[in-house]
């Protein structure tokens, strides 16, 4: 078995000098973001081209596990992620790993990269509103219908699929003018009770409400606050909502398109009249819906 040695070491030798390699390119990574500058609440594009062929790469960033999607197109990996609102200013390490591509004379060999990025801090508005009293201080029986509600999202919220449903850009789910933007603390009846989560388009009870992308329908009912409520999955942890809606078009289960028409806006639920709130989630954080609509998704 002695003659067995010197192919071991060969071998050894062989893929010590293939992570030499990968580690010597490090400087040939490219890594884009968009947007250029990253705030909290901030969802953003990754562009990443490596130095070497890959089968396949995956991302971590402030405690977020995520794949990439390998475009032909462009010779590139795209991966959609996200920065809480929580997040701290500061640096924050994106880590980046896969496995190379095999060839008849290499084998598939396991690469990283880290690159560092800056978080900035996002200005957020300060806005008063009124509500029902019943939305501010909710009597016994309106608080077990909160908690049966609470308990609804924390279930079905979770059950992402893990393959990617969405294609190519995000459209707005209607055509009208924002009325409150992503981020602004709500203070209704005089009480800071929460953070806008959303987007909201002002448009009267009846107005279409189509999905800004492909997806399947998650949760389509009433809740407390939500009013007439319709969840849509995209995959990859990735969730749209819609909310105060006065009707729906479609169902829990129901496969979707970008542009189709899924429910009437209406102003059920915690709202000061008609209007359409949007949220996008993805992996258990609000992100900004105005920005998702700008990014140029492959």
């Amino acid at each position: 078995m002695a003659f067995l040695r010197p192919l071991a070491r060969a071998a050894a030798l062989c893929l010590t000098a293939i992570s030499l390699s990968l580690h010597a390119d490090a400087a040939s990574w490219s890594v884009k973001k968009d947007p250029a500058r990253l705030v909290n609440g901030s969802p953003l594009l990754l562009t990443v081209k490596p130095p070497v062929p890959l089968a396949s790469l995956n991302g971590t960033l402030l405690g977020h596990t995520f794949a990439f999607s390998y475009d032909p197109k462009n010779k590139s990996w795209n991966a959609l992620a996200g920065i809480s609102l929580e997040a701290a200013p500061g640096k924050a390490s994106l880590e980046l790993s896969g496995e190379t591509a095999p060839t008849k004379s290499r084998p598939s060999a396991k690469v990283s990269f880290i690159r560092t990025l800056q978080i900035a801090r996002a200005k957020y508005l300060k806005i008063p509103l009124s509500v029902e009293k019943k939305f501010t201080e909710p009597s016994p029986d309106e608080v077990k219908e909160i908690e049966a509600a609470q308990a609804v999202k924390k279930d079905y919220l979770g059950r992402v699929s893990p393959d990617r449903e969405w294609t190519g850009k995000f459209s707005p789910p209607a055509d009208a003018a924002i009325s409150d933007v992503f981020g602004t603390q709500r203070v209704f009846n005089g009480v800071a009770q929460s953070t806008h989560q959303g987007l909201d388009f002002r448009v009267p009870t009846g107005t279409p409400v189509a999905a800004m992308n492909d997806g399947t329908v998650l949760l389509a009912r009433p809740l407390y606050f939500e009013g007439n409520f319709v969840v849509l999955d995209h995959g990859q942890g990735l969730l749209t909502l819609y909310l105060h809606l006065s009707e729906f078009k479609v169902k829990e289960g129901d496969t979707v398109k970008r542009g189709q028409i899924i429910a009437l806006s209406g102003g059920t639920g915690r709202a000061t009249g008609p209007h359409l709130h949007v949220a996008v989630r993805w992996q258990g954080t609000y992100l900004d819906p105005a920005t998702l609509l700008k990014l140029p998704l492959p």
